[in-house]
């Protein structure tokens, strides 16, 4: 089983910054992609950003040059870096993670329990 552990939301004014961290423990085979959603209620839950083992970085659009997500895959953590918040920004923000033994075994997909985040003069 793996738990993940989100931390960093909060309260933040517009304009501001947040940095959300996320951490994996448990049995962890070789993790392929780590990434971060969000979720207001009522609505779909998106992806904000995706950093696979290997490939390319994946942003929202309406995140992109403001975050950033970064991974150590060492430490099994995984962090994401918020400036110029809005509003919009508003929602609990979810840690993804999915493994897998070995490349021919079935993928393992877990999530964290969220963090809130509130961006708000």
């Amino acid at each position: 089983q793996v738990h993940l552990m989100e931390s960093g939301g909060g309260l933040v004014h517009p304009g501001g910054s947040l940095r959300l961290s996320c951490a994996a423990s448990g049995t962890i085979f070789t993790i392929n992609t780590m990434a971060w959603y969000r979720q207001a209620p009522g609505e779909e839950r998106e992806l904000v950003a995706a950093k696979p083992g290997r490939g390319t970085t994946t942003y929202a659009d309406s995140v992109k040059g403001r975050f950033t997500i970064t991974r150590d895959n060492a430490k099994k953590t995984m962090d994401l870096q918020m400036n110029i918040l809005r509003s919009a920004d508003t929602d609990v923000y979810y840690c993804y993670l999915e493994h897998q033994r070995n490349p021919s075994d079935a993928i393992y997909r877990y999530w964290g329990q969220g963090t809130q985040v509130t961006v708000s003069s």
